[in-house]
């Protein structure tokens, strides 16, 4: 049973930055990709970042492309979305969530994703 952790939310300026990380346990070969969902109040969910944790591949929708980095540290199960230049549109809850499916070419749907962390809250607010 794969669990995932967020944490490092909270409150930033317009401008700032944050970053974000996943724990995980209990990975499988059935969980290679790790997404980076968001959802503001009233919205559905949608894919950030995806990356693949066996081969570091990666992909950013246009709306976070250039000021988002997902990194991964094998070696401590841990995830991390570095997010600079935040704006207040980026302010949502943002769940890691594990999946078999390989990140290339977009995150995929949240139907894709099995595990899901609790979510952890960011807000971009002066």
């Amino acid at each position: 049973q794969v669990q995932l952790v967020e944490s490092g939310g909270g409150l930033v300026q317009p401008g700032g930055s944050l970053r974000l990380s996943c724990a995980a346990s209990g990975f499988t070969s059935e969980s290679d990709t790790i997404g980076w969902f968001r959802q503001a109040l009233g919205k559905e969910r949608d894919g950030v970042p995806c990356i693949s944790r066996s081969d570091g591949s990666t992909y950013y929708a246009d709306s976070v492309k250039d000021r988002f980095t997902s990194s991964r540290d094998n070696a401590k199960n841990t995830v991390y979305l570095q997010m600079n230049s935040l704006k207040p549109e980026d302010t949502a809850v943002y769940y890691c969530a594990a999946s078999a499916y390989y990140c290339s070419g977009g995150t995929g749907t949240k139907q894709m994703y099995d595990y899901w962390g609790q979510g952890t809250q960011v807000t971009v607010s002066s």
